[in-house]
């Protein structure tokens, strides 16, 4: 069905379709029979996918990236549609618009997406109270989805303050998340990606670290990182999660690299996703597993647009792995197909 409807939705800038297709899918879900009817179109459930990760059991391996669900709108219908975690946000302290629009842009004959959205949320205490009211309003013996925090700071704060900007998001959302990832590497925040480099990096994680336990609790946290790393930074990488004691890494997010793109709109600024990350994020994620000699938990994100693409960045060291883009591109049915495959 939607891919007889891509087209269709196509036609229209990127941004408003995602609110619309949005919209309805919680509108249908709503109605009488809705959310039984998507989970048994779309869900694969078989124990078998269960995976445990850092401590914590995943339904399966499959995870809704950060950036669809920044507000934590949809965990209960992207749980529907087959999902084994989400991650929401990336959330910032203060509400923010974002950059100004347009700001995402499609680029079918890549099957790539690039966009500019500039952590456009409506800040922590809204997406900390939504987890919280899923959670509060879930049926009797259903399980709750893992939810990750993707939290980063907003655009106004400078780098030298950005650590409280983190600390904030990252205490206002602790008891309601499962894990935490660290957003240092999206290229639409100016100046952010200073903060992947080794010494601030060491001083924001450590200082996270510090507070992480609340009545004998800590959360797994992990630390997302951009494509355009060399191996140098990559070691660097791989020490920063050994000496901090992080639970993993998140490779990768967008890049700004723009070879060989067909596309008109290669020429907008802003983080590429898609296609064309595919080959990359697998080497970042195999690279990672060689030179840690497995020492920590990766997930694999980029790029996955069928089933065998997810199967590669499994096969080189990746623990669970996340859709977006290839979500955009193929639909639903891509969760379905990525776990059929590992059930066989």
């Amino acid at each position: 069905m939607y891919q007889l409807l891509k087209p269709l939705l196509f036609l229209f800038d990127p941004e408003k379709v995602h609110y619309f297709v949005t919209r309805n899918l919680k509108r249908f879900t709503r109605f009488p029979g809705g959310s039984a009817l998507s989970k048994a179109i779309w869900d694969v459930d078989d124990a078998k996918l269960e995976r445990e990760v850092f401590g914590l059991k995943f339904k399966n391996p499959v995870g809704l990236a950060a950036g669809f669900d920044k507000n934590a709108e949809l965990i209960s219908e992207m749980g529907k549609l087959g999902f084994g975690f989400v991650e929401v946000g990336t959330v910032t302290p203060l509400p923010q618009p974002g950059n100004s629009k347009p700001r995402m842009f499609r680029l079918p004959a890549d099957e790539a997406l690039i966009n500019r959205m500039g952590f456009n949320n409506l800040g922590v205490d809204v997406a900390a109270e939504r987890i919280a009211s899923y959670r509060r309003n879930l049926k009797p013996g259903e399980k709750a989805l893992i939810i990750g925090g993707n939290i980063g700071k907003n655009k106004v704060t400078p780098n030298e303050d950005a650590v409280s900007d983190y600390i904030k998001c990252f205490d206002r959302l602790f008891d309601v998340v499962d894990y935490f990832v660290v957003n240092v590497s999206s290229p639409n925040t100016p100046g952010l990606r200073e903060l992947q480099e080794k010494e601030p990096l060491m001083q924001l994680l450590n200082t996270l670290q510090q507070r992480n336990n609340k009545n004998g609790i800590s959360r797994p946290i992990l630390l997302k990182i951009a494509p355009d790393l060399t191996n140098e930074q990559l070691d660097d990488i791989a020490d920063i999660v050994k000496q901090t004691g992080i639970a993993g890494i998140i490779a990768t997010n967008t890049t700004i690299s723009r070879d060989g793109l067909s596309s008109p709109h290669k020429v907008e600024t802003g983080g590429l996703s898609g296609k064309p990350l595919t080959q990359r994020s697998t080497e970042v994620v195999a690279y990672l597993r060689k030179v840690s000699g497995g020492a920590f938990p990766i997930i694999g994100v980029g790029g996955i647009h069928s089933a065998q693409d997810a199967m590669d960045k499994l096969n080189a060291g990746a623990a669970l792995v996340q859709l977006y883009t290839g979500f955009i591109y193929e639909g639903p049915a891509l969760i379905g197909r990525i776990n059929k495959e590992l059930l066989k």
